[in-house]
């Protein structure tokens, strides 16, 4: 990190020039018409992967940047534009060839976390399994650990309810996924039965009795899960909108991988 930030311009998590010639073709292209485009885009994702990093408010972004407004606007539209997904897509496939495998997984992890949210946050449930109030977020990595896709609910939400949603996105943005691992709590008949129509092969992975031991497939999806909590801003979820939520995983998770790829 002390190599990297001396190539940043402010802050740490500003975008490198070599992270910003590998972001900047995944960008949308100014209008051939119409009123020409005054804003950087790079003065738009820095802000924003700075707000993921330290978890500040938008009224309260350094004046370094350009003004909230500004970079509100551009976020809203790329949340609708489904711009962060993307673009954390393509950024995992390259990562994987990367490290020599196929761009497209064969095989994925499935998991869910419960994280607390706050009373003015909008939607949230009560997962009485963990005693929290919040929501909970279903994601499948593949067996290296890269996101593949996060779902977002409120807690409430049955764990085998929760995944037969994750098991139709997964089929639709990752094709070539044929195999699933997942823990005891996808061990549900209607589960089963889902992933069997979709053409998964569903492997549940058990604890065992012989007190702690490290789970073969299951640590990759936990490790996973611990590196958004290096941003502050997802260490609790403060968001009102659940897209939003998502959009800021998929930030951190690209900032992540961007910077493996160009500076390892």
């Amino acid at each position: 990190m002390a190599r990297i930030e001396k190539k940043t311009k402010r802050y740490r998590s500003d975008l490198t020039d070599e992270e910003w010639a590998a972001m900047a073709p995944l960008l949308p292209k100014p209008c051939p018409t119409g009123r020409r485009r005054r804003t950087d885009l790079r003065e738009i994702l820095n802000p924003i992967r700075y707000m993921v990093r330290s978890g500040c408010e938008w009224r309260m972004l350094p004046v370094h940047f350009p003004p909230w407004q500004t970079v509100y606007w551009w976020f809203r539209r790329f949340v609708r534009r489904l711009m962060f997904r993307t673009i954390h897509d393509v950024v995992a496939m390259i990562d994987r060839e990367r490290a020599g495998r196929a761009a497209q997984p064969s095989a994925a992890v499935l998991d869910s976390q419960s994280v607390k949210a706050l009373a003015a946050g909008g939607t949230r449930g009560y997962d009485g399994a963990k005693k929290i109030v919040g929501r909970k977020g279903r994601i499948a990595v593949d067996v290296d650990g890269r996101l593949l896709m996060v779902n977002l609910t409120t807690a409430d939400i049955a764990d085998s309810a929760g995944a037969q949603a994750i098991l139709d996105a997964l089929r639709e943005r990752w094709p070539w996924v044929k195999h699933l691992f997942a823990d005891g709590s996808c061990d549900r008949r209607q589960l089963m039965d889902k992933a069997a129509f979709l053409a998964f092969t569903l492997e549940i992975v058990k604890r065992t009795d012989a007190g702690f031991k490290i789970l073969p497939r299951r640590w990759v999806v936990e490790r996973t899960f611990g590196w958004p909590t290096r941003c502050r801003r997802l260490v609790r979820d403060y968001e009102a909108r659940i897209d939003v939520s998502e959009a800021f995983i998929y930030v951190a998770m690209t900032n992540m991988i961007l910077r493996r790829i160009t500076h390892l």
